[in-house]
């Protein structure tokens, strides 16, 4: 395992890079609405990427054919845009996004209501909003990669959610997918020591029912095996010397709860 510390200069290229990718996601937000097609928001999502100066980095990563993930419901991460995939009021969506500038990777996610959405859902997105903080209070010099999984896992399981299992966050630089594997639930072993310089990218995926997942047959769009509802939030973040720098998220928790509504 080789995990990449950066340096003061890669720090600054990826707060710009994570900055912009915020700001495609206010403006992604702002779409969301029934009757929209998964394959519309894809496509404006590319072209925001790309008018603010960055390169989408999920268009033909190993493959995939998109520079916005779009799963709904019960699809945990990869679905792909599609002009026949309507969105309806009560649906859920995640957009997974992420974008380079200056050869530095940003990556994010968010959960978003389609119109009113049930309470089962409303409270699905709000436990795996705050499990994402409640890992983010660990993630401290000298903490382990363990004590962010642990933390995640617990808090979630504890209120009765699924936590995937097959899927994981990870460290982020000039390449998308970096060591450390960061899980959302608790391993055997701590993992590696946080130290400052750190970018890693954590993302509770979280589901109303058990972690078991599937893949679909197009090999991307990975669904619970269940056919339970699935929620997913993301942001890449910065390990320094005291608290952690969300640089997905600069306009504050507070502000982003105001907007979510949750």
């Amino acid at each position: 395992m080789s995990v990449t510390i950066k340096t003061a200069r890669e720090i600054a290229l990826m707060r710009e890079s994570c900055a912009r990718l915020e700001k495609v996601f206010d403006h992604l937000a702002s779409m969301i609405r029934p009757g929209i097609s998964t394959k519309t928001i894809d496509m404006e999502g590319e072209r925001f990427i790309r008018s603010l100066g960055g390169v989408p980095n999920f268009l033909n990563y190993e493959g995939y054919p998109a520079s916005i993930c779009t799963s709904v419901n019960d699809e945990v991460v990869h679905g792909i845009p599609s002009h026949e995939r309507i969105l309806q009021e009560g649906d859920i969506i995640s957009l997974d996004a992420g974008m380079i500038v200056d050869g530095y990777h940003s990556d994010a996610a968010r959960t978003y209501a389609v119109g009113e959405i049930s309470q089962e859902a409303r409270d699905l997105m709000k436990v795996t909003r705050e499990s994402f903080f409640v890992g983010l209070a660990q993630a401290k010099a000298g903490n382990h990669i363990n004590d962010i999984s642990r933390a995640i896992g617990e808090y979630c399981e504890s209120r009765g959610y699924g936590v995937v299992r097959d899927l994981v966050g990870h460290g982020i630089g000039r390449a998308l997918h970096e060591d450390p594997q960061i899980p959302n639930f608790a391993q055997k072993m701590r993992g590696p020591k946080l130290v400052p310089g750190m970018t890693l990218a954590i993302e509770p995926m979280i589901t109303t029912g058990t972690w078991e997942v599937e893949w679909l047959d197009d090999d991307w769009t990975v669904v619970t095996a269940d056919g339970s509802l699935a929620a997913h939030y993301e942001n890449t973040i910065l390990i320094t010397e005291g608290e952690p720098e969300i640089l997905t998220l600069t306009k504050g928790r507070e502000a982003e709860e105001a907007l979510y509504g949750v």
